[in-house]
């Protein structure tokens, strides 16, 4: 398994766009309190997290091909199957099906860290400080607000066993604990 700081290399060699790169340590973040929740390992949670769109840039005008790069990009890293997976699934063009916690769980946050960021940056602080679950909840329910977010995707969060407002809670705590790094 690659350290935090390898990972974090490997990302930053394979993502130049800075948004991008933003929203894969915002995934990270997220994963990691995931895995606190249910009592998973976080290394492996965050890891995929922070890895999740490796070949974004690369695949980014097939969207059929995205997720899967990443994932033969990660196995040649020599990363857990279960991640290579959990990596190649939160991309649902392909239909393969979400098995496990760390599948499901990367399959919400991906979207979820989305409709975070723009909650905050509609705000005239631009900051994830005084956003709140009822705040994201309305946003959530605006479908004009944040289109790129699915939420079919984000309500999948019951596959894991939580609310949309315990999923949103979490996530939320996760992003503004990393609020410094995501400069939010």
């Amino acid at each position: 398994m690659l350290s935090r700081e390898e990972a974090y290399q490997l990302l930053k060699k394979h993502l130049k766009n800075k948004n991008l790169f933003k929203h894969c340590l915002a995934v990270e973040a997220v994963m990691h309190r995931l895995a606190e929740h249910f009592e998973e390992d976080t290394q492996l949670w965050s890891i995929a997290g922070l890895l999740h769109d490796i070949d974004y840039e690369k695949t980014k005008d097939d969207p059929g091909q995205h997720s899967i790069v990443g994932a033969e990009m990660l196995a040649a890293e020599g990363l857990p199957e279960e991640l290579v997976y959990a990596v190649k699934v939160h991309n649902d063009h392909h239909g393969l099906p979400r098995n496990s916690q760390l599948d499901k769980a990367l399959y919400a946050t991906d979207p979820l860290t989305g409709l975070i960021v723009a909650a905050a940056l509609i705000r005239p602080e631009k900051k994830l400080a005084i956003i709140d679950v009822d705040f994201l909840v309305n946003r959530y329910n605006e479908n004009s607000f944040a289109r790129g977010a699915r939420r079919d995707v984000i309500a999948s969060c019951e596959e894991l066993g939580l609310t949309l407002e315990e999923f949103m809670g979490l996530g939320l705590e996760a992003m503004k604990d990393s609020a410094a790094e995501l400069g939010l």
